[in-house]
Protein backbone atom coordinates (compact mmCIF):
# COMPACT_ATOMS: atom_id res chain seq x y z
CA UNK A 1 0.00 0.00 0.00
CA UNK A 2 1.38 3.36 -1.08
CA UNK A 3 0.01 6.92 -1.26
CA UNK A 4 -2.28 7.44 -4.25
CA UNK A 5 -2.98 10.93 -5.65
CA UNK A 6 -6.65 11.86 -5.64
CA UNK A 7 -8.02 12.16 -9.18
CA UNK A 8 -10.48 14.75 -10.43
CA UNK A 9 -14.19 14.05 -10.51
CA UNK A 10 -15.24 13.13 -14.07
CA UNK A 11 -17.64 15.17 -16.16
CA UNK A 12 -21.24 14.16 -15.63
CA UNK A 13 -20.68 12.67 -12.17
CA UNK A 14 -22.51 15.44 -10.36
CA UNK A 15 -25.55 15.05 -12.61
CA UNK A 16 -25.59 11.26 -12.80
CA UNK A 17 -24.57 10.30 -9.27
CA UNK A 18 -24.44 13.10 -6.70
CA UNK A 19 -27.65 14.91 -7.64
CA UNK A 20 -29.63 11.71 -8.14
CA UNK A 21 -28.35 10.36 -4.83
CA UNK A 22 -29.10 13.55 -2.93
CA UNK A 23 -32.59 13.65 -4.39
CA UNK A 24 -33.24 10.04 -3.36
CA UNK A 25 -32.02 10.72 0.18
CA UNK A 26 -34.25 13.80 0.47
CA UNK A 27 -37.27 11.88 -0.83
CA UNK A 28 -36.69 9.23 1.83
CA UNK A 29 -36.00 11.75 4.63
CA UNK A 30 -32.47 10.50 5.23
CA UNK A 31 -30.19 13.29 6.56
CA UNK A 32 -26.83 13.46 4.80
CA UNK A 33 -24.70 13.19 7.93
CA UNK A 34 -26.42 10.15 9.45
CA UNK A 35 -26.25 6.40 9.03
CA UNK A 36 -29.08 5.03 6.86
CA UNK A 37 -31.26 2.39 8.49
CA UNK A 38 -30.45 -0.03 5.66
CA UNK A 39 -27.51 0.83 3.40
CA UNK A 40 -28.47 -1.92 0.95
CA UNK A 41 -31.49 0.16 -0.07
CA UNK A 42 -29.35 3.05 -1.32
CA UNK A 43 -29.55 3.16 -5.14
CA UNK A 44 -26.12 2.28 -6.61
CA UNK A 45 -25.87 5.24 -8.96
CA UNK A 46 -22.07 5.14 -8.56
CA UNK A 47 -21.88 1.86 -10.49
CA UNK A 48 -22.35 3.79 -13.73
CA UNK A 49 -18.94 5.34 -13.04
CA UNK A 50 -17.09 2.22 -11.96
CA UNK A 51 -15.21 2.04 -15.27
CA UNK A 52 -14.41 5.75 -15.09
CA UNK A 53 -13.00 5.18 -11.59
CA UNK A 54 -10.91 2.30 -12.93
CA UNK A 55 -9.54 4.46 -15.74
CA UNK A 56 -8.89 7.43 -13.43
CA UNK A 57 -6.65 5.28 -11.22
CA UNK A 58 -5.04 3.32 -14.08
CA UNK A 59 -6.32 -0.01 -12.83
CA UNK A 60 -4.31 0.15 -9.59
CA UNK A 61 -6.06 -1.24 -6.52
CA UNK A 62 -5.96 1.45 -3.85
CA UNK A 63 -5.27 -1.06 -1.08
CA UNK A 64 -3.07 -3.71 -2.69
CA UNK A 65 -1.21 -1.29 -4.98
CA UNK A 66 -1.11 -3.63 -7.95
CA UNK A 67 -2.64 -3.59 -11.43
CA UNK A 68 -5.66 -5.70 -12.34
CA UNK A 69 -7.75 -5.93 -15.50
CA UNK A 70 -11.21 -4.39 -15.59
CA UNK A 71 -12.55 -7.28 -17.67
CA UNK A 72 -11.79 -9.69 -14.83
CA UNK A 73 -14.97 -8.50 -13.15
CA UNK A 74 -13.00 -7.75 -9.99
CA UNK A 75 -13.19 -3.96 -10.29
CA UNK A 76 -15.25 -2.42 -7.48
CA UNK A 77 -15.92 0.99 -5.99
CA UNK A 78 -15.03 1.04 -2.32
CA UNK A 79 -16.73 3.70 -0.23
CA UNK A 80 -13.90 4.69 2.11
CA UNK A 81 -16.48 6.03 4.56
CA UNK A 82 -18.92 3.14 4.39
CA UNK A 83 -22.44 3.62 3.07
CA UNK A 84 -23.73 2.19 6.34
CA UNK A 85 -21.97 4.92 8.34
CA UNK A 86 -22.77 8.14 6.48
CA UNK A 87 -25.48 8.47 3.87
CA UNK A 88 -24.23 11.70 2.31
CA UNK A 89 -20.78 10.31 1.46
CA UNK A 90 -22.37 7.51 -0.55
CA UNK A 91 -22.58 9.71 -3.62
CA UNK A 92 -19.31 11.64 -3.33
CA UNK A 93 -16.50 10.98 -5.82
CA UNK A 94 -13.82 11.84 -3.24
CA UNK A 95 -15.11 9.03 -1.03
CA UNK A 96 -14.48 6.37 -3.70
CA UNK A 97 -11.37 4.18 -3.84
CA UNK A 98 -10.73 1.80 -6.71
CA UNK A 99 -10.45 -1.65 -5.19
CA UNK A 100 -10.21 -5.17 -6.49
CA UNK A 101 -13.01 -7.35 -5.16
CA UNK A 102 -10.97 -9.16 -2.50
CA UNK A 103 -9.62 -5.96 -0.96
CA UNK A 104 -13.06 -4.34 -0.97
CA UNK A 105 -14.60 -7.34 0.76
CA UNK A 106 -11.96 -7.29 3.48
CA UNK A 107 -12.17 -3.51 3.94
CA UNK A 108 -15.98 -3.82 4.12
CA UNK A 109 -17.56 -1.22 6.42
CA UNK A 110 -14.52 -0.86 8.69
CA UNK A 111 -12.90 2.51 9.26
CA UNK A 112 -9.68 1.30 10.89
CA UNK A 113 -7.49 1.24 7.79
CA UNK A 114 -5.25 3.95 6.38
CA UNK A 115 -6.60 6.08 3.57
CA UNK A 116 -4.32 5.75 0.52
CA UNK A 117 -5.19 9.37 -0.36
CA UNK A 118 -3.76 10.77 2.87
CA UNK A 119 -1.28 8.19 4.17
CA UNK A 120 2.34 9.17 4.70
CA UNK A 121 5.01 8.09 2.21
CA UNK A 122 7.11 5.14 3.38
CA UNK A 123 4.52 4.01 5.89
CA UNK A 124 5.22 0.42 4.91
CA UNK A 125 8.50 -1.31 4.18
CA UNK A 126 8.72 -4.43 2.03
CA UNK A 127 11.10 -7.35 2.41
CA UNK A 128 11.73 -8.05 -1.26
CA UNK A 129 12.92 -11.61 -0.62
CA UNK A 130 10.02 -12.75 1.58
CA UNK A 131 7.32 -10.45 0.18
CA UNK A 132 6.34 -9.44 3.70
CA UNK A 133 5.16 -5.93 4.58
CA UNK A 134 6.05 -4.26 7.88
CA UNK A 135 5.31 -0.86 9.36
CA UNK A 136 8.20 1.58 9.05
CA UNK A 137 9.86 1.41 12.51
CA UNK A 138 10.84 5.09 12.37
CA UNK A 139 7.22 6.29 12.54
CA UNK A 140 6.88 8.27 15.76
CA UNK A 141 3.10 8.71 15.95
CA UNK A 142 1.86 5.74 17.99
CA UNK A 143 -1.76 6.15 16.85
CA UNK A 144 -0.76 6.23 13.20
CA UNK A 145 1.53 3.24 13.70
CA UNK A 146 -1.32 1.24 15.28
CA UNK A 147 -3.61 2.09 12.37
CA UNK A 148 -0.89 0.98 9.93
CA UNK A 149 -0.56 -2.34 11.79
CA UNK A 150 -4.34 -2.77 11.77
CA UNK A 151 -4.37 -2.05 8.03
CA UNK A 152 -2.01 -4.97 7.40
CA UNK A 153 -4.25 -7.29 9.41
CA UNK A 154 -7.59 -5.98 8.15
CA UNK A 155 -6.61 -6.24 4.48
CA UNK A 156 -4.59 -9.45 5.04
CA UNK A 157 -1.65 -7.84 3.25
CA UNK A 158 0.76 -10.53 4.44
CA UNK A 159 -1.25 -13.51 3.30
CA UNK A 160 0.81 -16.21 1.53
CA UNK A 161 -0.79 -15.28 -1.80
CA UNK A 162 0.00 -11.58 -1.41
CA UNK A 163 3.60 -12.32 -0.47
CA UNK A 164 4.00 -14.74 -3.38
CA UNK A 165 2.72 -12.10 -5.79
CA UNK A 166 5.26 -9.53 -4.59
CA UNK A 167 8.11 -12.06 -4.73
CA UNK A 168 7.10 -13.04 -8.27
CA UNK A 169 6.99 -9.45 -9.48
CA UNK A 170 10.37 -8.69 -7.92
CA UNK A 171 11.89 -11.85 -9.42
CA UNK A 172 10.55 -10.91 -12.85
CA UNK A 173 12.15 -7.50 -12.50
CA UNK A 174 15.48 -9.03 -11.46
CA UNK A 175 15.44 -11.30 -14.53
CA UNK A 176 14.41 -8.70 -17.10
CA UNK A 177 15.30 -5.32 -15.53
CA UNK A 178 12.34 -3.55 -17.16
CA UNK A 179 11.47 -0.74 -14.75
CA UNK A 180 8.35 0.55 -16.46
CA UNK A 181 6.76 -2.91 -16.48
CA UNK A 182 7.34 -3.31 -12.74
CA UNK A 183 6.03 0.20 -12.08
CA UNK A 184 2.90 -0.55 -14.12
CA UNK A 185 2.03 -3.93 -12.64
CA UNK A 186 3.12 -3.48 -9.04
CA UNK A 187 3.75 0.14 -8.03
CA UNK A 188 4.37 -0.87 -4.41
CA UNK A 189 7.17 -3.30 -5.30
CA UNK A 190 8.58 -0.69 -7.69
CA UNK A 191 8.39 1.95 -4.95
CA UNK A 192 10.34 -0.30 -2.59
CA UNK A 193 12.90 -1.42 -5.16
CA UNK A 194 13.56 2.26 -5.85
CA UNK A 195 13.65 3.22 -2.14
CA UNK A 196 16.11 0.42 -1.44
CA UNK A 197 18.42 1.61 -4.22
CA UNK A 198 18.03 -1.46 -6.41
CA UNK A 199 17.04 0.28 -9.64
Amino acid sequence: MIPIPRQMEPDGFDRDVRQKGMQWLRQHNIPLNTAPSDASELPPYWQKYNERLYDAYNGICSYLAFYFEFISGASTTDHFIAKSRNAGDTYEWDNYRLACLGANQRKNKYDDVLDPFTMQPETFYLNLLSGEIAVNPSIQDDGYKRTAETTIKRLDLNSPRHKQMRIRHFDEYRRHKIENILEHYNPFVYYEVKRQGLL
